[in-house]
């Protein structure tokens, strides 16, 4: 089983959060190499301003990892 940890950073925005800004940074084949990436990212200009706003995602390759369906809202 391989895996891949994907890094996003995702805030609220509008004047009511009104929704999300995200951004995927990159996939990454370890979380060491994941966890350096936030790092470095959290000392640049905007995602400083939210540096905990950063997230990884652990998932297997080759994988489905969405298993069910979804509603809208």
């Amino acid at each position: 089983m391989k895996i891949a940890y994907i890094v996003q950073h995702s805030y609220e925005v509008g004047e009511d959060e009104q929704f999300d800004e995200t951004k995927i940074i990159g996939i990454y084949s370890s979380l060491e190499k994941a966890k350096s990436v936030v790092d470095r990212y959290k000392l640049l200009p905007g995602f400083r301003e939210y540096a905990n706003n950063f997230f990884i995602d652990e998932y297997e390759i080759d994988a489905d990892n969405w298993t069910e369906g979804f509603i809208k809202a």
